[in-house]
């Protein structure tokens, strides 16, 4: 990687190691080897391309999904994809899955025994526009038991993937939510030492997004690279 403005390395500790033992599973899949170097080609920094018309038009509303309607508080979670110098990017797909309210996925593997809802399936995505927004409307996801560590319990929490133009490898990382409690415990959110990249990871309260006697709303801002990076999982 260059130093070159736009493929600047990430500042120390803002980014989680590979291998961080009190998250136990990074002791079975962190590399033993040194990594190896690619050099970026010209078609991976311009490439590749998400057209719209791969998204549906109910994609970014997980509360619309079904014919009933999901349980749970209603929320809308929107922010701007930035690059390292604060400008927009659009054409970047966002896509999202979560637990349900009362903390579990839809997913034939997880096995807590919170109730599923039959009108939640818990995923979602979208496209930047212009100016490098997105926005999703879904049900605040609930806290949930993961057996990594002694009475071990998972912050809320909504995982994101991002992909697009000079992205050479899907993004993901994780969105929390002001004042949970549990973030203290989480070895996930705290695998990242440096304190302020750390509260990046954090969306803010939006009262102005926030719909009247309908759903509260959260703003999370995604920046790519350069010092203000937000946190992604390796």
């Amino acid at each position: 990687m260059s130093d070159k403005p736009g493929y600047r390395r990430p500042q120390a500790g803002t980014q989680p190691d590979y291998l961080h033992p009190a998250y136990q599973s990074t002791n079975l899949r962190s590399p033993s080897q040194p990594l190896v170097f690619l050099p970026h080609s010209l078609s991976e920094i311009t490439g590749p391309t998400i057209g719209a018309e791969r998204v549906n038009e109910k994609d970014n509303d997980l509360t619309a999904q079904h014919e009933g309607e999901p349980q749970g508080e209603r929320i809308i979670i929107h922010g701007r994809v930035l690059d390292e110098n604060g400008l927009p990017v659009p054409g970047i797909l966002v896509e999202i899955w979560q637990a349900n309210a009362a903390g579990r996925y839809n997913h034939k593997r997880d096995v807590h025994d919170a109730p599923l809802d039959p009108n939640f399936t818990g995923t979602g995505r979208t496209v930047t526009d212009a100016d490098g927004w997105y926005q999703f409307q879904t049900i605040k996801p609930g806290a949930y038991p993961w057996g990594n560590h002694h009475n071990a319990w998972r912050p809320a929490h909504i995982h994101f993937s991002l992909f697009g133009p000079s992205v050479l490898t899907r993004l993901v990382t994780q969105m929390y939510f002001p004042g949970d409690p549990l973030l203290e415990y989480d070895p996930i959110y705290n695998c990242v030492p440096d304190t302020s990249a750390k509260q990046r990871l954090i969306a803010s309260f939006d009262l102005e997004k926030t719909i009247p006697s309908y759903a509260l709303g959260y703003r999370w801002d995604i920046v790519l690279r350069g010092r203000d990076a937000t946190p992604m999982e390796k």
